[in-house]
């Protein structure tokens, strides 16, 4: 949880892409910090529709949860809806198009992209990335190979720690 707070700190966006089951991808969210605590989702709110806008914009839920099946049926303008208008997002049971999908959808909000991942799948997403993550432990060849750096101890906190000691170097 504090490698994710001290991104969002910095004005970085962490959001959770996984093939896992979305039930499963929220809990791990939930504890690793991208679903903070006390953050409802939209699935949690009875008769909740993510696009419908709201009377009052500080009443929408602050996380969501998408499912691949339903990212399948979305539209690129409701793809940029919900990266735009949710802090905190997690998209489960996608597929390596889905992420690709999604690294080009924060690409068209004007993002800088940072993606991590370890296997074949990840590839494209990686690729496409401005800047691609490869895990150097348990990280596939084709991984490394489509990646732009390899993170040696698979520790997503190293990143933050890359990115801060980079922000140094950047300000002097």
């Amino acid at each position: 949880p504090q490698a994710v707070a001290k991104c969002r700190s910095a004005g970085i966006k962490v959001i959770m892409v996984t093939g896992d089951h979305p039930l499963t991808a929220k809990a791990i969210g939930r504890k690793v910090g991208i679903i903070s605590p006390g953050v409802r989702t939209v699935d949690e709110i009875p008769g909740a529709d993510p696009f419908t806008p709201l009377s009052d914009p500080s009443e929408r839920p602050k996380g969501i949860v998408i499912h691949g099946a339903e990212l399948a049926e979305m539209s690129d303008q409701k793809v940029d809806f919900i990266l735009a208008n949710y802090p905190e997002i997690i998209f489960a049971r996608t597929s390596p198009t889905q992420k690709l999908r999604i690294v080009e959808g924060c690409q068209r909000a004007g993002l800088i992209v940072a993606v991590t991942g370890d296997g074949v799948n990840d590839a494209p997403a990686l690729r496409k990335a401005n800047i691609g993550i490869a895990m150097g432990i348990t990280g596939s060849e084709v991984s490394k190979q489509a990646a732009s750096m390899i993170l040696l101890d698979d520790n997503f906190a190293s990143i933050v720690i890359a990115v801060e000691e980079g922000r140094l170097v950047f300000d002097n």
